[in-house]
């Protein structure tokens, strides 16, 4: 025969006296919803206690062998009560003894009988609350276990993003980078590629928003910029390009997202850079005849977010020649938008006039996370920090 399910209160009495065991069990005898235990050793208290998983414990105050309050006191210390509702019971109203017992975990005090009435209404009381916080525990504990799913899903994701980065580059260009993400998936990527023997490509780019939306959307851009996968495009062409991306990327077909590009091409033989900034942040190139002669340029937007404006909208070609010597960044929003630990923000501006003196120096992006830890008070940053230098 199936055993139904058990009642919703289960009362747990511990009194060395029988009598009170009785009366008790008479004052409940009659309630349907009721299970009631006794317990006439204190010595099997807890393990009783265990087996039967009270939804509130009566216990008495006065008992051979050990003292009530010490009981109260392991009850709080065994895990399996730490919670479950202590109505104390005492053979008259002591203050002292009472305030004790409510320190120790207790969480109601009656002197002993009390009025069938009133404890009735006292052991529902406190079933009640216990049920709803044992129902709260566990929806808390399953919300915990989703949100540690959906954080291991996310790292998987990350590290997946982090492996489709291009390899660094050696050779007659030489590409360098730092990529750190922050604790949320974010949209940040970038890419590199000889389209020819003479023309070499480079782009970052970063997608609206946080989250696995943002960073598919990322890799998808990206992976049509490798893979060259925009019909009747020259690649060679930086706002043909950046043009085209608008057209197959409109917001109102990816979730209302959209995304900053910085896309160029350098030609090596005249040693032009053509680039095409889709409201992106301004790239840096410092260039000259030599190390000790730099100048500092910047290569600014001029030209929408991608995905906003219709299909066919044009955008704007920029070029500039580079000198014998050069460092090209390309870096996203992430690198200078630094919520500081004092409470203020770290800007362009001030961004700007820390690099400035570090064009010729190897550790230039080393130097640079180094003192955005430093501003933000540890390593976690609040937006992915990406940052792409060319050598050419």
């Amino acid at each position: 025969m199936k055993a139904g399910p058990r009642p919703d209160v289960r009362v747990l009495l511990i009194d060395d006296q029988a009598f009170v065991g009785e009366s008790v069990r008479r004052m409940v005898a009659a309630e349907g919803d009721i299970e009631f235990h006794f317990c006439a050793d204190p010595a099997e208290a807890i393990a009783t206690a265990n087996r039967v998983q009270p939804t509130v414990i009566l216990q008495d105050l006065v008992m051979p062998e050990i003292d009530g309050l010490l009981l109260v006191k392991f009850f709080r210390a065994n895990p399996g009560t730490r919670e479950t509702p202590m109505i104390v019971l005492s053979s008259k109203e002591e203050p002292v003894i009472k305030a004790r017992a409510f320190a120790l975990g207790a969480n109601d005090y009656l002197v002993k009988l009390p009025d069938p009435l009133e404890l009735l209404a006292r052991i529902r009381y406190h079933s009640r609350a216990y049920r709803n916080l044992v129902e709260r525990n566990e929806a808390y504990r399953q919300l915990a276990e989703s949100q540690q799913e959906l954080a291991n899903e996310v790292s998987q994701a990350a590290r997946y993003v982090q492996s489709l980065l291009p390899n660094k580059l050696k050779g007659e260009v030489k590409v360098d980078w730092r990529f750190v993400p922050s604790t949320q998936l974010g949209g940040d990527m970038f890419g590199y590629h000889w389209i020819d023997s003479d023309h070499f490509a480079v782009y970052l780019l970063d997608v609206s928003g946080h989250g696995v939306g943002s960073s598919l959307l990322a890799v998808s851009a990206s992976n049509v910029l490798a893979s060259r996968a925009l019909s009747n495009t020259d690649f060679r062409e930086p706002a043909e390009v950046v043009s085209r991306m608008n057209d197959v990327f409109q917001m109102d077909k990816q979730n209302g997202k959209y995304f900053t590009i910085f896309y160029g091409v350098f030609n090596k033989k005249n040693r032009l850079l053509r680039y095409c900034n889709g409201a992106h942040p301004s790239a840096l190139l410092f260039h000259g005849e030599s190390p000790d002669t730099l100048t500092l340029d910047q290569l600014e937007s001029t030209d929408p977010l991608i995905g906003m404006l219709p299909p066919g909208t044009p955008f704007e070609e920029r070029s500039i020649t580079v000198g014998p010597w050069a460092r090209l960044f390309l870096f996203s929003d992430g690198v200078f938008e630094i919520d500081c630990a004092d409470g203020s923000m770290w800007k362009f501006p001030e961004f700007l006039e820390f690099l400035r003196p570090l064009g010729s120096a190897d550790d230039l992006m080393d130097q640079l996370y180094s003192h955005v830890r430093e501003l933000r008070g540890g390593p976690v940053l609040n937006d992915d920090f990406s940052i792409l230098e060319v050598r050419c």
